[in-house]
């Protein structure tokens, strides 16, 4: 029989919202914590096994009596086996945070068992909690750790990206670039279409990512504090230089990927783009802009962006543009490209493009 991975869950502000207080009552309208049941139904169809791994404060004691947690646990059971969601185990440790046992989170004295499981596939098993506990207990474990509120895509991580993560094996990454000039957090995620988050302190460049972003039909968030008191030109550089590298992080090994792509009109302008994901960067342009500037961003550095981004992502690009309006022109350049960047990197199978057998 093949190895399982193991999901290893928290009870309390992850399966359930948190409670106010530990009072006997506390759970007479139990709450679970938004998408919690259908990414749990995804997880389970992807072949994941469920642990529940809980710190219960002095459970048995005075302070929170057995009885205060049994009932509200097995409805709880019972909520979720009814929704087809059976966990395999639910290991609960009692100790004090002021007097912590080996089997604490983020201890891993209640796994122990589950470390010698050889069923256990645990290069592909991960916690999930809404502490920096359950980060620190999956670290231990050394498996992927998921905290919900924490950031991703520059909102909360929620219970679908987790199933997202887990189930899709999306082709992600994210790059933090610093120098002198300029300071950013780039991050993709090829396998899912979401609203584009971007913040360069370059209006026109922001209204332009997130065209990129939305057309391509991936998941991209570009944050940049740059040196903008000197001028743009690093701000777009290393804003195109750490997209870049992100796409060709997320990229891999490129199996699969359709790698060509091209072509877009917007109103009077028409944007011509062939794209290579070749590995081999070289950009090649045809077009002007009559006006020095588009709001705060020099027109001279939109070709610049595309050569910097190829330069990174080890792209081919030539891009042809024509027509009346600079406006219309700059973001037929990067709907084009956002189009073509979308039909190259769409995966449609697992053989590599290329009778060379690298790409």
């Amino acid at each position: 029989m093949s190895a399982r991975p193991l999901l290893l869950v928290d009870r309390d502000g992850t399966l359930l919202e948190e409670p106010a207080d530990r009072q006997i009552d506390h759970y007479a309208k139990m709450r679970f914590v938004p998408g919690a049941i259908p990414a749990l139904l995804r997880l389970r169809d992807a072949g994941y096994r469920m642990v529940m791994v809980s710190n219960q404060d002095g459970l048995g004691t005075d302070r929170y009596p057995q009885t205060a947690f049994d009932g509200p646990q097995a409805l709880l059971l019972q909520l979720l086996e009814s929704q087809g969601i059976a966990f395999e185990e639910v290991l609960v440790d009692r100790s004090l945070p002021e007097a912590p046992a080996p089997t604490r989170k983020p201890g891993i004295g209640l796994v122990l068992h589950l470390l010698r499981d050889r069923s256990v596939d645990w290069a592909r098993s991960a916690v999930v909690g809404d502490r920096d506990s359950d980060l620190a207990f999956a670290a231990n474990l050394g498996v992927r750790g998921f905290k919900l509120g924490s950031a991703a895509f520059g909102e909360g991580c929620r219970w679908e990206d987790v199933a997202h993560a887990l189930a899709d094996a999306p082709r992600a990454a994210v790059i933090e670039r610093a120098t002198r000039e300029t300071r950013i957090r780039a991050a993709v995620d090829l396998d899912r279409a979401q609203s584009p988050v971007v913040e360069t302190g370059l209006g026109f460049l922001d209204h332009m990512l997130d065209q990129l972003g939305t057309h391509a039909g991936i998941a991209l968030e570009l944050r940049c504090a740059g040196d903008l008191a000197v001028d743009e030109h690093h701000t777009v550089e290393d804003c195109a230089l750490a997209l870049g590298a992100a796409l060709r992080e997320a990229l891999g090994d490129k199996r699969g990927i359709g790698r060509y792509g091209w072509l877009l009109p917007m109103d009077e302008a028409l944007a011509e783009v062939a794209l290579d994901l070749s590995g081999r960067p070289r950009f090649l342009f045809e077009g002007s802009f009559a006006r020095e500037r588009l709001g705060d961003l020099p027109t001279e550095l939109i070709p610049h962006f595309f050569q910097s981004l190829c330069d990174a992502a080890g792209m081919t690009l030539h891009l042809r543009v024509r027509g009346d309006n600079d406006h219309h022109k700059a973001e037929a350049c990067f709907k084009g490209v956002a189009r073509a960047l979308g039909q190259a990197c769409r995966r449609e199978g697992r053989v590599l493009p290329s009778s060379k057998g690298l790409l």
